[in-house]
């Protein structure tokens, strides 16, 4: 399940800097590491599905709201949503 999830990041990732402007690059960048860190948290959980990695990526938004500019969180709150509707599509298939 994790490598899927990181797949699907990969994949985003990749399209983004293909496709994306500043913001989308900065965004997706941010968003980034913070997925890293959730993924390796997981991978010691038994829970490991779509709902956890929304859990815990909601809790690192909400350190990223203190952290960032009220404009740029917005930018990564809406690459968060872009990157979980894919997640949530792939592993649908």
């Amino acid at each position: 399940m994790l490598e899927q999830y990181e797949q699907a990041l990969d994949e985003w990732i990749a399209t983004k800097v293909e496709q994306g402007d500043d913001d989308q690059l900065f965004a997706s960048g941010y968003l980034q590491g913070h997925f890293a860190v959730v993924l390796s948290q997981l991978e010691v959980e038994d829970e490991q599905g779509c709902e956890a990695l929304a859990d815990r990526m909601q809790l690192c938004l909400a350190t990223a709201k203190t952290e960032l500019a009220p404009a740029d969180f917005v930018l990564v709150q809406e690459a968060w949503d872009e990157l979980i509707e894919k997640i949530n599509a792939l592993v649908a298939a």
